[in-house]
């Protein structure tokens, strides 16, 4: 397994939900949500999750792949793929797009389980998406020798 802090993001229409894992590569957890500004990938998300992966001195970034539950690709994964490749194109560290498919949807059943309402799911969702997303990425790679998901480049090719 590689050592250093991951960032794992969940890229959503509305908010943009953030992880981290530890130094080793075993644990994510929540970081923030980043409210998303109206465009592909707008500067202001850019500069905040710039600052987020160099503040935490990251060497990857995990960006989850919505694909639909029989494996096509939709309006959101294309969303998803432009973002990653903006972002990748913004960041000094690779950038890797893992498949997310019920990751959002595992969130809200965590967060219904531990007592929070819908109400006040909304805020923290997707930072416990990103988590779910990072966690399953670190888990793939722990297992298998190998990093999880594809490597995008700035042309948003996985």
């Amino acid at each position: 397994m590689r050592t250093g802090v991951r960032v794992g993001v969940d890229v959503g229409t509305v908010r943009i939900g953030v992880a981290r894992s530890d130094f080793h590569g075993m644990l994510a957890t929540p970081v923030e949500t980043v409210p998303r500004q109206r465009g592909t990938a707008a500067p202001d998300d850019l500069a905040r999750l710039t600052a987020i992966v160099t503040e935490l001195d990251a060497v990857e970034v995990i960006v989850g792949l919505p694909l639909g539950l029989s494996g096509r690709h939709t309006a959101s994964t294309e969303d998803a793929v432009a973002f990653a490749a903006a972002l990748a194109g913004a960041l000094t560290v690779p950038v890797r797009l893992v498949d997310e498919r019920l990751s959002t949807v595992s969130a809200q059943a965590a967060l219904r389980t531990s007592g929070r309402s819908t109400r006040t799911q909304r805020p923290v969702v997707d930072q416990v998406a990103a988590t779910i997303i990072l966690q399953h990425a670190l888990d793939t790679e722990r297992a298998s020798g190998k990093p999880a998901g594809a490597p995008v480049d700035t042309t948003g090719r996985p």
